[in-house]
């Protein structure tokens, strides 16, 4: 059984205003009164705190040891170079496709070398990049020319990267890492790629009121995802965490306009189902076959399936056609099903017989 509440104005589409792989604002309309503030603070606060996505935990260069120390032919220390690392922006959403998704921690690793020759050509300092001591398939560089390093010397050093997913800002003290080797440098990790989310509410129409709310969100990503996916996600995340609460054991509830729609359809089902079968325009043929199998009706013949028409007598491919294609036109079919208006083979011609009467007596 279930409550009947009053209707709610509640959105039925969001409209994308601006859109680019790291902004995106979006506006949806009409909520009620307040609900653009409770909708809006919601979704900003998952946005900034639930959105997962990939991002450096760890580091390790050879020969060098720790992060307190200057490396020999590398013009900046390891404090900066650790800084320029945790700004390295890695995408990829885990699909059930690649179900290969990091369930730990995944190392990535490269030999840099850099030779006499790439010194003498770049007037003795190579800017090292991304794109230099990381490539993978697995993972997309946003920012591939992020520059890392300036060698000074020609150098040929291992680079090794553990990348894991996560949510929010994890500081290195806080990793989990049950195999570290010696040279390992855990750093913090910024893992959210959410960076700005400001949402608006404005007043919007319905009929002749205007006190109904419009919400306008702004999003602002790193470019690990878009802002179209992250209010996706955002949305199923609030979503997934209201689903216990209707395990509580109570009235479900039904709002006015859904009971409004059901009794709207069962009208204009009616209606159709009601009309006689010489009101339709159908050849003399075909009439007389339904006329034969005693089908008075609409209703009476859309219960049937094609396979028991073609049973009655003088009825053909010919005349199947011509009916299935007219009740196409009227958004019927044979063989429909019925049951949600409560109309079966057995019970539709009592149902039509009633229906008319209440509509004699309107």
């Amino acid at each position: 059984m279930a409550a009947l509440y009053n209707k709610f104005e509640m959105p039925e589409k969001i409209t994308i205003e601006e859109a680019t792989d790291n902004y995106g604002k979006f506006i949806t309309e009409p909520f009620e009164r307040g609900f653009g503030h409770t909708i809006g603070n919601s979704l900003r606060r998952m946005l900034l705190t639930s959105i997962e996505a990939p991002a450096i935990i760890s580091v390790a260069i050879e020969g060098v040891p720790h992060e307190y120390m200057a490396v020999e032919g590398i013009l900046e220390d390891m404090t900066t170079i650790i800084l320029n690392i945790k700004d390295i922006k890695l995408r990829r959403v885990p699909t059930e496709e690649n179900e290969d998704r990091i369930s730990k921690h995944q190392k990535l690793s490269k030999d840099l070398e850099i030779t006499e020759k790439d010194i003498a050509e770049n007037n003795g300092q190579v800017v090292v990049k991304v794109k230099d001591i990381l490539s993978t398939e697995m993972f997309e560089v946003i920012n591939p020319d992020h520059e890392i390093f300036t060698a000074t010397k020609p150098m040929k050093k291992k680079v090794a990267f553990r990348i894991a997913y996560g949510r929010g800002y994890v500081p290195s003290e806080r990793h989990v890492i049950n195999d570290k080797t010696t040279s390992e440098i855990v750093i913090d990790s910024t893992f959210s790629p959410v960076e700005l989310v400001n949402y608006y509410v404005e007043n919007t129409r319905v009929g002749q009121d205007t006190d109904y709310d419009k919400l306008i969100l702004e999003i602002t990503t790193d470019g690990r995802i878009s802002p179209k996916e992250a209010l996706s996600f955002s949305a199923q995340i609030g979503i997934k965490h209201l689903e216990v609460f209707l395990n509580l054991n109570t009235y479900a509830l039904k709002f006015q306009e859904e009971v409004e729609s059901e009794d709207s359809d069962r009208d204009e089902i009616l209606q159709k189902l009601g009309l006689k079968i010489n009101e339709i325009e159908l050849s003399v043929r075909s009439t007389n076959c339904l006329n034969s199998a005693q089908i008075q009706t609409i209703g009476e013949l859309v219960v049937n399936h094609e396979s028991e028409m073609l049973k009655y007598r003088n009825f053909g491919k010919k005349s199947l056609n011509e009916i299935k294609d007219k009740l196409n036109e009227m958004g019927l079919s044979l063989g429909m099903d019925l049951s949600r208006y409560s109309i079966t083979k057995d019970n539709v011609k009592d149902i039509l017989s009633n229906y008319e009467k209440e509509e004699k007596l309107i």
